[in-house]
């Protein structure tokens, strides 16, 4: 009983932590989005699903994040398959590396890429100078440069989660494969793809759920001319002409569900490849 008590005292400040900073601000989010300052409405949640303009900033916040998950989940196979060829230390100096990456978004970010590919960034102005016109038709203020930039924060972060699928991949399995005469082409087609295909399909979740919910980066970018989900919540709140922050609840919470749904059907994906094994 008392190793109990002692357990309890131990985790009682991690669960305060939880519910201020997050069960707390949840619920208020919740009710906030039915409530019109005269009581219960639904018509926060009427007027998101019928504005276009609204279901366009899902539409473009959706198509940006699983475009940006898919191309740094291909870009992060194939690297990682190339990791796999090196000593153990200098693995860890690369995932060390990537860990130190991951941290670098939001405002640094953008304004590293402002310096590097802005209109009068260094890579522009020496391209310029060079008579080299690649950058010429570019824009980083676009959607290719928001899609440049998604994909830049969700290279590391793929390369740590699909590191250890690919370490779980044991070398008797490609002898003992190598021995029955396939090919490593075929090895990968029928052994080590299908083990790996639950794991990759749970990473490509956390890469969507990350780009659907990051707002620092395209906001320093863009501002607001991109219509994207996590900038129009922003400039509801902080109000660009009057605040609506009921309004935005609304859309925070449908955001919630979106990510909640698009993680359920990952989470059936992967039983269901599972299953198939």
């Amino acid at each position: 009983m008392t190793s109990k008590k002692q357990l309890f005292v131990w985790i009682l400040p991690f669960l305060v932590l939880v519910t201020l900073f997050f069960i707390v601000p949840l619920l208020y989010m919740v009710i906030s989005s039915f409530s019109n300052g005269d009581g219960f409405t639904l018509g926060h949640y009427q007027e998101v699903l019928t504005s276009s303009y609204i279901l366009q900033g899902f539409k473009n916040s959706i198509t940006l994040s699983a475009v940006s998950a898919i191309i740094a989940l291909i870009v992060t196979l194939f690297a990682v398959y190339a990791m796999m060829r090196f000593s153990e230390p200098v693995r860890e100096r690369i995932l060390m590396v990537s860990n130190l990456t991951s941290n670098f978004s939001g405002i640094p970010l953008a304004f590293a890429f402002i310096v590097l590919l802005g209109n009068s960034g260094l890579f522009t102005l020496l391209f310029e100078k060079w008579g080299i016109d690649s950058l010429s038709s570019f824009s980083l203020y676009s959607w290719g440069g928001l899609l440049l930039v998604y994909i830049y924060f969700q290279l590391p972060l793929s390369l740590m989660l699909l590191y250890p699928i690919y370490y779980g991949i044991q070398q008797q399995w490609k002898d003992a494969a190598a021995l029955l005469g396939a090919s490593t082409f075929q090895f990968w087609r029928k052994i080590g793809v299908p083990i790996m295909l639950p794991g990759i399909v749970g990473t490509f979740s956390v890469l969507f759920a990350n780009a659907m919910g990051a707002y620092a980066s395209a906001y320093a970018l863009t501002g607001s001319n991109y219509n994207l989900v996590a900038i129009r919540i922003g400039a509801l709140l902080s109000g660009d002409i009057f605040a609506q922050p009921e309004l935005a609840s609304a859309i925070a919470v449908i955001l919630g569900v979106t990510m909640i749904i698009a993680m359920l059907l990952s989470e059936w994906s992967i039983k269901k490849t599972r299953r198939n094994l």
